[in-house]
C-alpha cells in the first residue's frame, strides 16, 4: 500500500468517526435500540429463585419413570449395544454388573463409565430419574 493510499484511508476513517460522533441519539432512539437488543428470555433452573418464582422441573414437574428415561435416552445404546453397552434383557451381559450392586450401577450411570458419558447424555434428567432407568434395566435383565 502506498503512503498516499494509507493517508487517504486514515483521513477518511477519522472523518467518518468524527461525523458519526457528532450525531447524538435521542432518548427514543436509545430506547428503541435497547428494546431491539434485549434478551428475549431467561434461563431458569429448578430451584433458582432469582427468576421471580418457582421453576418447574425439567420434566414438567412430574419425574419421568425409569421406562420413560430408558425409552427416551438409554435405549439409544442399551437397546442396540453401541459402544459395548449391555443390551436390555441380555442376562449374560448384565450378570456381573448386577452383582456389583445397585449403588455401584447408579454411580456409574450418574458419573459415566467407559464409553458412557455422565447420565448417559440425559443432562435434563434428575439423579433419581437416572437411577430409576438403571433399576428398570436391571429388572428387565435378570
Amino acid at each position: 500500500m502506498s503512503k498516499k493510499t494509507a493517508l487517504l484511508l486514515a483521513v477518511f476513517g477519522v472523518g467518518t468517526v468524527l461525523s458519526l460522533s457528532t450525531h447524538a441519539l435521542s432518548d427514543k432512539q436509545k430506547k428503541d435500540i435497547e428494546d431491539r437488543i434485549k434478551p428475549v428470555g431467561a434461563v431458569c433452573l429448578e430451584g433458582d429463585s432469582s427468576c421471580g418464582g418457582a421453576v418447574a422441573a425439567a420434566s414438567g414437574g412430574k419425574p419421568k419413570s425409569g421406562e420413560e428415561v430408558f425409552t427416551g435416552t438409554c435405549n439409544m445404546c442399551h437397546g442396540t449395544g453401541v459402544g459395548g453397552a449391555p443390551k436390555l434383557g441380555d442376562k449374560a451381559a448384565w450378570k456381573d454388573r448386577i452383582a456389583q450392586g445397585g449403588d455401584t450401577l447408579h454411580t456409574h450411570a450418574l458419573q459415566g463409565i467407559r464409553a458412557m458419558p455422565p447420565k448417559g447424555t440425559c443432562a435434563a434428567c434428575s439423579d433419581d430419574e437416572v437411577k430409576a432407568a438403571v433399576d428398570y434395566m436391571v429388572a428387565h435383565s435378570k
